[in-house]
C-alpha cells in the first residue's frame, strides 16, 4: 500500500465529520427549494457566514453540492440523500457516542472491552438507546434493514413445523410479520423494551397479523410453554460470549425438549479474503465498539451453543443484496 493511500485512509474522519455536520445543521434541506448564496444559508441555519462557505466548499469537494458563482450555491442528486433517510443514517453512522468509542480504540484493543462513556459508564450502543430521539432513529434503521432481510429469512427457512413462534428482541416486529404472513396456522409472541411494545404492535397490525401475534415485555423466563421455537433476530452479535451464553441458557431452560432455538446471525468465515473485509473484519470491529459484541464462525457459534445445552443443527443461507454480508439461519436443538 502506498504512502499517499496511508494518508487518504488517516484522513477518513475529515470526510465523515463533515457530512455529519451538513446533517446536523440541514443544509440539504435549506437548498431543497433551489440555489442558495451562504449568506442566506448562513441566516437560516444559524450559523457564521465565512465558515459555513468554508464548509460547502468542503461539500462541494464531497460532490454533495455545487459552487455556482462567489456567493450561490446548489445541491446535487447526491446531495439529496441528505434530505431523507439517508440523513438519519449519516448521523447514526457518525453519532458523538461512536465518535467518542472509536476514539478510544486503541484501548478497546488492549482491553478486548467497548470503551464505557466517561459520564453514564454505558456502551455507545446502551447510551443512544437512552436517548429516544437516538434510539427511535437507530429502530427505524434497524426496521428498514430488517425489511431488507426478512423474505429471504422466510425462503430460507421452514416455519410451517412450529405452532408458536417466541421472537426475542423482535423490535417493530417485521420479520415475525412476514414468517406469519407466509405461514398462516402459526401464532407468536414478540418480546420486547417496553418503550417499544405500541410501535411493535402497530407494525403487525400494519401487516394483518396481530390477531395471531401477541407482544409483551416480558423476559424470555416467561417464554409462553407451548412455544416450540425462540428466534432471536441479529440479537446474540451484540453480546459478548458471557452474556450471549447467559441469553441461550435462559432460552435452553423454557424450551420444550423438542423445541428448536433460531438464530438469525453473520456467519464468519474463518479466514477472509481482502475483498471481503470490509463486510465483515469492519462490521466485527464495530461491534465490539458498539455494543462489545462479535460475529462469529460456525465453529464459533456450535461451541457457544454447546456451552447453554445445544447442539447446532444446521445452518441456511439467506440472499442478501451485493456488498452485504452473508447471514444464515442457525438451527439449534436442545441437548438431552
Amino acid at each position: 500500500m502506498s504512502e499517499q493511500s496511508l494518508s487518504h485512509m488517516a484522513l477518513g474522519f475529515v470526510p465523515a465529520r463533515i457530512l455529519y455536520t451538513a446533517a446536523e445543521l440541514g443544509i440539504a434541506d435549506a437548498l431543497g427549494d433551489g440555489p442558495r448564496t451562504h449568506p442566506d444559508l448562513a441566516r437560516q441555519t444559524g450559523t457564521d457566514p465565512a465558515a459555513l462557505r468554508r464548509l460547502l466548499r468542503a461539500l462541494a469537494g464531497l460532490g454533495l453540492v455545487t459552487q455556482l458563482d462567489e456567493e450561490r450555491f446548489a445541491l446535487t442528486e447526491l446531495g439529496r440523500g441528505l434530505t431523507g433517510p439517508e440523513r438519519d443514517d449519516v448521523m447514526l453512522s457518525t453519532a458523538p457516542e461512536l465518535w467518542r468509542a472509536w476514539g478510544a480504540l486503541t484501548e478497546v484493543v488492549r482491553s478486548g472491552r467497548p470503551a464505557p462513556d466517561p459520564v453514564s459508564g454505558l456502551t455507545a450502543h446502551e447510551t443512544m438507546l437512552a436517548d429516544p430521539g437516538t434510539a427511535a432513529k437507530l429502530r427505524t434503521g434497524m426496521a428498514q434493514v430488517g425489511a431488507v432481510f426478512a423474505p429471504g429469512v422466510v425462503a430460507a427457512y421452514d416455519f410451517s413445523r412450529f405452532s408458536l413462534l417466541a421472537d426475542l428482541g423482535g423490535d417493530d416486529g417485521t420479520l415475525t410479520a412476514a414468517v406469519l404472513t407466509a405461514v398462516p396456522a402459526l401464532r407468536a409472541v414478540v418480546h420486547e423494551r417496553e418503550d417499544t411494545l405500541e410501535r411493535t404492535a402497530a407494525a403487525l397490525a400494519a401487516a394483518g397479523v396481530a390477531d395471531r401475534a401477541e407482544v409483551t415485555a416480558a423476559s424470555v423466563a416467561a417464554l409462553p410453554p407451548a412455544a416450540d421455537a425462540c428466534l432471536l433476530n441479529n440479537l446474540v452479535r451484540d453480546l459478548d460470549d458471557e452474556r450471549a451464553a447467559e441469553l441461550l441458557r435462559d432460552c435452553r431452560a423454557a424450551l420444550p425438549p423438542t423445541g428448536r432455538l433460531l438464530l438469525v446471525e453473520t456467519l464468519m468465515p474463518p479466514v477472509l479474503p481482502p475483498d471481503a473485509s470490509a463486510a465483515y473484519g469492519l462490521t466485527d470491529l464495530n461491534n465490539l465498539v458498539f455494543t462489545g459484541g462479535r460475529e462469529r464462525t460456525e465453529e464459533e457459534y456450535a461451541h457457544l451453543l454447546a456451552r447453554a445445552g445445544f447442539d447446532l443443527t444446521g445452518t441456511f443461507p439467506v440472499p442478501v443484496p451485493d456488498g452485504m454480508p452473508d447471514y444464515h439461519v442457525i438451527e439449534a436443538t436442545p441437548r438431552a
